[in-house]
C-alpha cells in the first residue's frame, strides 16, 4: 500500500522525538502525597461507625473559646471579634443552650436555648430578648452575624448517622493537608455521599461526611439545603477522649450563605452527663425590648460582636 508523503513526515517526526531535547522539557510534578499509613474501612463499615458515635452521646457540656467573624465577598470586607468564653450545653433530640461572656469582665454578652424549632436569646448589652424560628429564609446582608441559629451549631456538634429516609454512596477522595512547614500534601480520604429521599421518586443532596484514613474519625460535614446549595462546612480536628468518648476538640462551623464563621476550641467538656429540662429554659428579662420573630424574612443575632459593635 503506497503511503503519503505527510504520513511518512509525521512517522519520522515521532521516532526522533524522544531523542531531540528542544522538542520537550521535564517539570516536576508539585503536589506531594502522604506518606501516613492508611486505614481501610468499607461503606458499611464508614455507616456502622457514625451510628456507634450517636449512640455513645446522649448530651454533652462543655467550656470553650469562642472565635468569630462575619462577611466575604458579598459583604466586601470581613470582621474579626475577640475572642471569648462560651458554655454549651446539648442534649438529644435537638436541645441547645450556649452563654457567652464578654471578655476580661465575664458579664454575658448573650444567652440563647433552642429546642430544636424555636429559640429564645437574651442580649443583655442591647437589652434586647427575642424569639423565633431557627431557620433563616433571608439572610441579613447587613449584619451576618444576626443569622447565627443555635440548631446550626448543634448540627454541627453532633453529626447524625444516616437516617432510614437517607442513601449513603461511598467515595474515594482526597483532602489536602499540610506538612509542618506549610507545604500542601495529599492524602487519601473516604467520603460519603449522602441523599436523603423526599418521595417515592424524588431525593436530595443532604449530607457529605469525610473521614480521615488515618483514624476514621470524620474531619468534614457539608450540609446542603432543599436547594442542593451549601448551608453548613464544619470541620473537625484534635479528637481527644471524654468519658470514653472520642471527640473533636476544635470544631469550626462556617455557613456560606450568611457570610459568619465560627470556631470553638474546647477546654473542657463532660460526656453523657444528665441535664435537666430547666437547664434548656430561659426566662424573659423584666424589661427588656422583646422581638417576635415569627416570620420568615425576620432574622435574629444569635452572637453577637463581644465589644458591642453592630
Amino acid at each position: 500500500m503506497r503511503r503519503s508523503a505527510p504520513f511518512w513526515a509525521l512517522t519520522l517526526f515521532l521516532a526522533v522525538l524522544p531523542t531531540t531535547g528542544c522538542l520537550f522539557r521535564t517539570r516536576p510534578v508539585e503536589e506531594r502525597y502522604s506518606k501516613a499509613p492508611l486505614i481501610e474501612s468499607s461503606q458499611q463499615g464508614l455507616i456502622d461507625a457514625l451510628r456507634q458515635q450517636a449512640e455513645r452521646i446522649h448530651s454533652l457540656q462543655a467550656t470553650v473559646d469562642i472565635d468569630s467573624s462575619a462577611g466575604g465577598a458579598k459583604k466586601g470586607h470581613v470582621t474579626d471579634y475577640k475572642e471569648i468564653r462560651g458554655y454549651v450545653l446539648a442534649r438529644k433530640p435537638a436541645m441547645l443552650h450556649m452563654i457567652g461572656l464578654m471578655p476580661i469582665v465575664r458579664t454575658t454578652a448573650f444567652d440563647m436555648v433552642s429546642d430544636g424549632n424555636q429559640f429564645k436569646l437574651w442580649i443583655p448589652p442591647k437589652n434586647r430578648f427575642m424569639v423565633g424560628r431557627n431557620d433563616v429564609a433571608t439572610p441579613s446582608t447587613d449584619q451576618p452575624m444576626e443569622n447565627i441559629r443555635p440548631q446550626n451549631i448543634y448540627d454541627a456538634l453532633l453529626i447524625r448517622p444516616i437516617e432510614e429516609n437517607e442513601l449513603a454512596v461511598l467515595e474515594r477522595n482526597y483532602e489536602i493537608l499540610h506538612d509542618s512547614k506549610g507545604n500542601p500534601i495529599l492524602q487519601e480520604d473516604y467520603e460519603l455521599v449522602v441523599i436523603r429521599k423526599r418521595g417515592e421518586n424524588d431525593a436530595v443532596l443532604s449530607r457529605k461526611i469525610v473521614f480521615s484514613r488515618t483514624d476514621l474519625h470524620p474531619t468534614r460535614q457539608y450540609i446542603y439545603d432543599e436547594q442542593g446549595k451549601l448551608a453548613t462546612d464544619a470541620r473537625y480536628a484534635e479528637y481527644k477522649d471524654y468519658n470514653g468518648v472520642s471527640f473533636p476538640s476544635r470544631i469550626e462551623i462556617y455557613r456560606p450563605e450568611e457570610e459568619y464563621d465560627i470556631k470553638m476550641n474546647v477546654l473542657k467538656l463532660e460526656m453523657n452527663k444528665p441535664l435537666k429540662d430547666e437547664q434548656f429554659v430561659l426566662a424573659q428579662p423584666a424589661g427588656a425590648e422583646v422581638i417576635q420573630l415569627d416570620r420568615p424574612q425576620s432574622s435574629s443575632v444569635a452572637v453577637p460582636a463581644p465589644d458591642g459593635v453592630q
